[in-house]
């Protein structure tokens, strides 16, 4: 999935957009700068002067869409999440789909875009946990997010209500996969997470039996 679809950026050249779409593909492309410079420097090295070399936007446009650089980290998180959220929900988007078939759908979906979007996922995943107590606090609230879209997805299947604590087994679930994608994409092995599909579900199966 390509993230200018997402980011709004618009292509090179002469073009016949209103302000307003201009402004928000500065914006984007300014948070896509910061995601791959952090991805490359880690946030602690990573400066505005760096994002700038990156996408070619003066200072005087980076202070006009952000505050600084946290704030233009906080915001390539929130949408590095909106995309992600996105994606697996457009994967899952079809009726009367059982349970089970709709948890493989959305976690082959999650893995891919980890793997297509390495700089992404390390913003969403890693550095996220360098940039300060508010971009953690974002951090787990997504992850809640994440447990519940998980648990609407398995709430109609008798095995996983049958658990002692279905919730409960999400959060482990969620907290799992996330440990699983963060150790391949810090190793630099973004491209195996597809690998992990199969042992996942192999352990869904295992905790549906019982």
């Amino acid at each position: 999935m390509d993230p200018s679809s997402y980011l709004g950026i618009l292509p090179r050249g002469r073009h016949g957009l209103s302000r307003e779409q201009v402004t928000a593909s500065q914006r984007g492309r300014l948070m896509l700068g910061m995601a791959e410079v952090v991805a490359e420097k880690g946030y602690a090295k990573a400066t505005v002067a760096d994002v700038l070399k990156k996408v070619h936007v003066s200072r005087e446009t980076f202070y006009q869409h952000f505050s600084d650089k946290e704030d233009c980290f906080l915001a390539a998180f929130d949408e590095s999440a909106r995309m992600l959220e996105t994606g697996v929900r457009a994967a899952v988007d079809e009726p009367g789909l059982a349970p089970r078939d709709r948890f493989e759908r959305a976690l082959t979906t999650y893995l891919e875009l980890m793997a297509a979007e390495p700089a992404l996922a390390k913003v969403f995943l890693t550095e996220v946990y360098s940039a300060g107590p508010t971009a953690a606090a974002r951090r787990f609230e997504v992850q809640g997010r994440w447990v519940q879209i998980f648990a609407e997805m398995l709430a109609t299947d008798e095995r996983w209500r049958a658990l002692p604590d279905p919730q409960f087994a999400c959060r482990l679930v969620v907290g799992g996969i996330g440990a699983l994608v963060t150790a391949r994409i810090s190793a630099g092995d973004h491209t195996a997470l597809p690998e992990l599909r199969t042992p996942i579900l192999e352990l869904i199966d295992a905790i549906g039996r019982g």
